[in-house]
């Protein structure tokens, strides 16, 4: 028996992207760029860069699952990397599709650390087990989450699946 998943339509995407820009908004945080984690960060930070009219939008490629509930010992970054001179001094808002671990995340902030003036992370799914406790958090699960970005096969023959 498949374990039970969370399943966030296209629909549902829209509504939590638009509460999360909401979110930050009424928090009173400008952040001067969005830093999407790839590539499940990609669909919501692009979204919330058009809700939040922050055009300035930097990409951090972590490679860290390799397949439903199998990741790697430790997540890497795989190039390019960001350049630092680009994040000095910045509010940043790191945006991801899950917190699952907090792996990926506290990488990211760690790389951050130290460059940047304010981080804070943004996140469609935190689970109750992750080492990041998100600012923003569209909803809170234990469960597998499929994605409407990656719940078809890929059309590639032997690509890897994310679930």
């Amino acid at each position: 028996m498949a374990p039970t998943r969370e399943v966030l339509s296209w629909a549902d995407f829209g509504v939590a992207v638009r509460d999360l820009a909401h979110a930050v908004y009424d928090s009173g945080y400008r952040p001067d760029l969005l830093l999407g984690i790839a590539r499940g960060g990609l669909f919501p930070a692009g979204a919330l860069g058009y809700a939040l009219g922050i055009k300035n939008i930097h990409i951090m490629n972590v490679e860290f699952y390799t397949d439903v509930e199998e990741r790697l010992p430790l997540p890497i970054v795989l190039p390019p990397v960001p350049q630092e001179v680009d994040l000095n001094e910045k509010s940043v808002l790191v945006v991801d599709d899950v917190a699952d671990t907090g792996g990926t995340l506290k990488l990211v902030r760690d790389f951050c650390a130290g460059h940047v003036r304010d981080i804070r992370t943004v996140v469609l799914y935190e689970k109750p087990h992750s080492l990041v406790k998100c600012e923003y958090v569209w909803k809170h699960t234990d469960k597998w989450i499929a994605f409407p970005w990656s719940s078809d096969p890929p059309l590639v023959e032997g690509a890897v699946q994310d679930n």
